[in-house]
């Protein structure tokens, strides 16, 4: 049995129950983003060798933010791509899932996000 591959990018799909709106969007392993009043916060993100039985799974934190702005976690355990039923988030207006574990994303990594904001400005040549 081979090991498992470490990704650092899961991919997830939201749906508002609301608007029956569903989005889909990636999210950098440890980083956090909003869905809605949830946050989401991927702490691994593993896939099986191309050869094998497929099981990707993730270990997220999911935190819903209150009209206050308080934090409440509401969910903190591993989901399945292939079962997004098991150990879903119970929320009663939205509801997400994990797709898939990846190596890249066309999200801009966290790592870019924070470099400093001259940097690729000053090879424009302002007048």
């Amino acid at each position: 049995m081979a090991a498992t591959i470490a990704n650092p990018v899961a991919s997830f799909n939201g749906l508002d129950k609301i608007t029956g709106r569903v989005t889909a969007f990636d999210v950098y392993v440890n980083e956090t983003v909003q869905f809605g009043a949830l946050q989401i916060t991927p702490r691994a993100c593993y896939t099986r060798p191309p050869n094998e039985i497929q099981r990707t799974s993730v270990f997220v934190e999911v935190d819903q933010v209150s009209l206050q702005g308080t934090m409440k976690r509401i969910f903190e355990g591993w989901m399945f791509a292939d079962s997004p039923a098991l150990n879903a988030v119970d929320h009663p207006i939205y509801d997400v899932w994990l797709t898939d574990c990846k190596q890249t994303s066309t999200v801009p990594s966290p790592q870019s996000a924070s470099a400093p904001a001259s940097a690729p400005a000053a090879g424009r040549g302002t007048q």
